[in-house]
């Protein structure tokens, strides 16, 4: 494999109409998981112009506001002004909730006939088939790859810098773009940045390319990384007044690399947002990415990429693929056993051991899920890595 590579990644803000529908999606499913954590949610958000469509399928013993959810989460991203294309207080909301199907329900429900209850909640079925992918790297602080990393620090940091009204002209979408140079396999300089910010019609381009480069962009980077070769891309098109909803519409779901790795990694094709941990896209994406995590930061290799696979209504993964990128300081066989020993990767057990059934998912859908050291998330701890280090004799 070439060592001396670029490598790209983007990032969104969560104003971006696509992460709009994402924490729509989460802000239902945190109000039904803190009143039954046992609740069944498959949820989905459409927005457009004026307008948000909450569907899907939800089993639950609780009475949920959605209309409120809805409209207090669209408001708190930023979009307060109808003029902005799309309004909390005054948009339409459309409500489109049926119950989860019972032949779906049933695959989940099987274990129920194990001979005791806590038998029975670690071996539910996965609520889906399909495949998880979990990756870690050392190349940054929080295991992630660069480039997705800085991306996602510059998005951070225009929302941060729009909300506070250090750049008051700021409106809440935007996305970034991140080049790294890598040399000998390691991100050594920034060969580009791009940012598209949304903003108030008056303020200049001139304005706002000074401003983003040495307020948002700068401070985001250590010494060194930037240098005089790098090149600023700011509102590559000139202007970006018309955008959230009102400029695209979004979907739940759509941004799955942003999601995740960047790129850097595999991905099994399935979204996060909106779904409760039955469903393995979510819990055991969450997992890989923590047994991951933890493998690195032991030293057993410099990157790895899991992949898990489910069966629907089945409670053991069908299969475990490990890959090092010939970082490994172990034979990968030891490697997987050291999963299998240290690792339960039944659905029931990841809920119980990452303790998943609570009101913690809105807080991901924007800016990522994994490599969030700004959030205290049970799959980013590295709680194991002592025991996989003596365990792995490194």
């Amino acid at each position: 494999m070439n060592k001396n590579f670029f490598f790209t990644s983007e990032s969104v803000t969560e104003g971006h109409p696509d992460k709009l529908a994402d924490q729509i999606s989460d802000s239902v499913l945190d109000a039904i998981m803190a009143k039954d954590p046992m609740g069944r949610v498959a949820c989905e958000t459409a927005v457009t112009t004026g307008l948000a469509l909450v569907m899907g399928e939800i089993t639950t013993n609780c009475y949920v506001d959605v209309q409120a959810v809805v409209r207090n989460t669209i408001s708190e991203i930023g979009y307060t002004n109808a003029d902005w294309g799309i309004d909390g207080k005054s948009c339409g909301v459309l409500v489109a909730l049926d119950e989860q199907s019972q032949d779906i329900a049933q695959g989940v429900n099987r274990a129920q006939d194990a001979e005791s209850r806590e038998e029975a909640a670690l071996n539910i079925g996965a609520g889906d088939q399909g495949m998880m992918v979990g990756y870690a790297s050392n190349e940054t602080p929080d295991f992630m790859p660069a480039p997705i990393y800085y991306a996602h620090l510059i998005c951070r940091r225009l929302a941060k810098l729009r909300k506070d009204q250090t750049i008051p002209y700021l409106r809440p979408d935007g996305k970034s773009q991140v080049t790294v140079e890598y040399k000998n396999g390691k991100p050594c300089r920034i060969d580009a940045v791009v940012l598209s910010t949304q903003h108030h019609p008056e303020a200049s381009h001139t304005t706002i390319t000074e401003d983003c480069i040495s307020k948002v962009i700068k401070p985001v980077f250590p010494d060194g990384m930037l240098d005089k070769n790098t090149k600023f891309y700011v509102n590559p098109t000139g202007r970006f007044v018309i955008g959230g909803p009102h400029g695209d519409s979004g979907l739940t779901g759509r941004k799955i690399i942003v999601d995740t790795y960047g790129g850097m990694a595999a991905h099994g094709g399935g979204a996060f947002s909106g779904k409760d941990p039955t469903k393995v896209d979510r819990s055991g994406a969450y997992m890989g990415r923590y047994i991951a995590k933890n493998l690195v930061a032991a030293g057993i290799s410099d990157s790895l990429q899991i992949q898990i696979a489910y069966a629907i209504g089945v409670a053991k993964p069908l299969s475990v693929h490990v890959n090092t990128h010939g970082t490994g300081k172990i034979a990968l066989e030891k490697i997987e056993q050291l999963i299998h020993e240290h690792f339960d990767l039944r659905p029931g057990a990841i809920i119980r051991n990452l303790n998943l059934r609570r009101p913690i998912f809105r807080q991901t859908a924007a800016y990522g899920h994994f490599g969030r050291s700004d959030l205290d998330l049970p799959w980013e701890k590295l709680d194991k890595v002592e025991t996989l280090r003596k365990a792995a004799g490194v």
